[in-house]
C-alpha cells in the first residue's frame, strides 16, 4: 500500500513538473528536419498572390498540408497589383508576396528594401488581339499590332516584354499607323476587360487569361515562351522584406521546404494539382490544365538569379528602370538550404535531384 502511495506521489510530481515546463514555454513551434529540432521564430504566415494559376505552389502547399507539415499556419490573400503586394510587405501585413520580376526590379531600383528569395513562375505571358484583325493572316506576329491600341499594365513583365520585342523588331511606340499605341491600366484584369471596348484592339495576358481569351474568340499574337528573345523569362518571384528574412530564417526555410514539396507534388499529381488550383482560381479545369501543363510556363520555386539578372540588365538598357546592385537584394541561400535538407531526407528523389541540378546551373 505504501509503495502504491509513493508511486502516485512521484507520478503526480512528474506531471506537475511537465505542466510547469509547458506553461513557461513561448509560442514558438519546433519541427523536425534531418532528425534535428528546428525552432520556428514565427509560425503565422500571410501570403499575397495575384489572380493567376502561376502561383500554384502556394495553393498546393496549402491544400496538401505542406505548410502545416512544416509548422506554419498560413493565410492566403488575393491582391490585384504588384504595388499592393509590395505595400502589404512593407506594412508587415504580408510575410511573403508573389510579385512579378519586372515590378520587383523597379521597386528595388527605387529604394524599396525588398528581397527576392525564390521563384514562382517562368514565362506564361503574351498578348491577344481581336479576331477581326487576323482574318486572312497566315502568320500572326508582333507586327500585327502596328496601328493598334494595346491594353497593358505599366511596370509589369508583360509591358517590358512587349517593349523588348518591339525594340528588337524596330517598331516604335506611338499612335501612328506603323507604331503601337500602348494604353495602360491598373491591373491585368482591367487590361483584359478593356478588350470589350471598341477603342482597344489587343491586350496583354498572363495565365490564365490567355486560355480565357482563346475560349472567347480572341487570337494569340504571341506567347513569350515561343519567343527566342524571351526564353526562360522569369516572372513572379517570392519576395519578402530584407529585415524579415534576417529575423525569421528558420520560418522562411520551413516556408521554402513547403513550396519545394508542392513543386514535387505538382510534377507527380496533375489532376490533384488542378483541383488545388481551382480552389483559388475559379475557372474551368481545362483552362487550368492548358496554362499549367501546356508548356507555356513553368511554376518552379528556384530563385533563378541568373535569368533575373539578365532581365534586369535588359530592361535597364531599354530605359525601363535605373541600374542598381541587385546582389544585395537577392537571397538564394533560403532555397539552397531548404532543398539541401529535403535531399538529405530523400537522397534518391529524382525531382529534388533535378532541382539541385537546375540551381547549380542557374544560381
Amino acid at each position: 500500500m505504501k509503495k502504491s502511495i509513493t508511486a502516485g506521489i512521484i507520478a503526480l510530481s512528474l506531471l506537475l513538473s511537465l505542466t510547469a515546463c509547458s506553461d513557461s514555454e513561448d509560442d514558438s513551434v519546433t519541427t523536425n528536419t534531418d532528425e534535428q529540432a528546428i525552432e520556428l521564430e514565427k509560425t503565422e504566415f500571410n501570403i499575397g498572390y495575384l489572380n493567376s494559376t502561376a502561383h500554384l505552389l502556394a495553393f498546393v502547399a496549402q491544400e496538401e498540408g505542406y505548410f502545416e507539415e512544416e509548422g506554419l499556419d498560413v493565410t492566403l490573400t488575393q491582391f490585384s497589383s504588384a504595388s499592393e503586394l509590395a505595400s502589404g510587405l512593407e506594412s508587415e501585413k504580408l510575410d511573403v508576396a508573389f510579385i512579378g520580376s519586372v515590378p520587383i526590379i523597379t521597386f528595388q531600383s527605387s529604394g524599396h528594401d525588398l528581397t527576392i528569395f525564390g521563384g514562382a513562375m517562368s514565362n506564361g505571358h503574351g498578348y491577344v488581339i481581336k479576331s477581326e484583325y487576323t482574318e486572312g493572316v497566315d502568320d500572326v506576329d508582333i507586327s500585327i499590332l502596328k496601328g493598334k491600341n494595346v491594353a497593358s499594365v505599366k511596370n509589369s513583365v508583360q509591358d517590358a516584354e512587349l517593349q523588348l520585342l518591339l525594340a528588337d523588331a524596330g517598331i516604335e511606340i506611338g499612335e501612328g499607323d506603323d507604331q503601337v499605341n500602348i494604353v495602360y491600366f491598373d491591373s491585368q484584369k482591367d487590361a483584359y476587360s478593356a478588350l470589350q471596348n471598341d477603342t482597344i484592339d489587343a491586350a496583354s495576358v498572363y495565365s490564365p487569361y490567355a486560355s480565357l481569351a482563346e475560349s472567347q474568340g480572341y487570337e494569340i499574337v504571341y506567347r513569350c515562351s515561343e519567343e527566342e528573345l524571351l526564353e526562360n523569362q522569369p516572372c513572379c518571384r517570392q519576395v519578402a522584406t530584407t529585415e524579415a528574412l534576417e529575423e525569421y530564417p528558420n520560418s522562411y526555410n520551413a516556408f521554402e521546404r513547403a513550396l519545394i514539396k508542392a513543386y514535387k507534388f505538382s510534377q507527380e499529381n496533375e489532376d490533384s494539382t488542378i483541383s488545388d488550383i481551382k480552389e483559388y482560381i475559379d475557372i474551368e479545369e481545362d483552362y487550368i490544365r492548358t496554362e499549367v501543363y501546356g508548356g507555356y510556363g513553368t511554376s518552379n520555386p528556384d530563385p533563378d538569379k541568373q535569368a533575373t539578372v539578365e532581365l534586369k540588365d535588359s530592361i535597364v538598357e531599354l530605359g525601363y528602370t535605373d541600374d542598381y546592385d541587385i546582389d544585395s537584394l537577392y537571397n538564394t541561400s533560403v532555397y539552397e538550404q531548404a532543398l539541401e535538407s529535403l535531399i538529405e531526407e530523400n537522397p534518391d528523389d529524382s525531382i529534388y535531384a533535378e532541382l539541385q541540378e537546375h540551381f547549380d546551373q542557374y544560381e
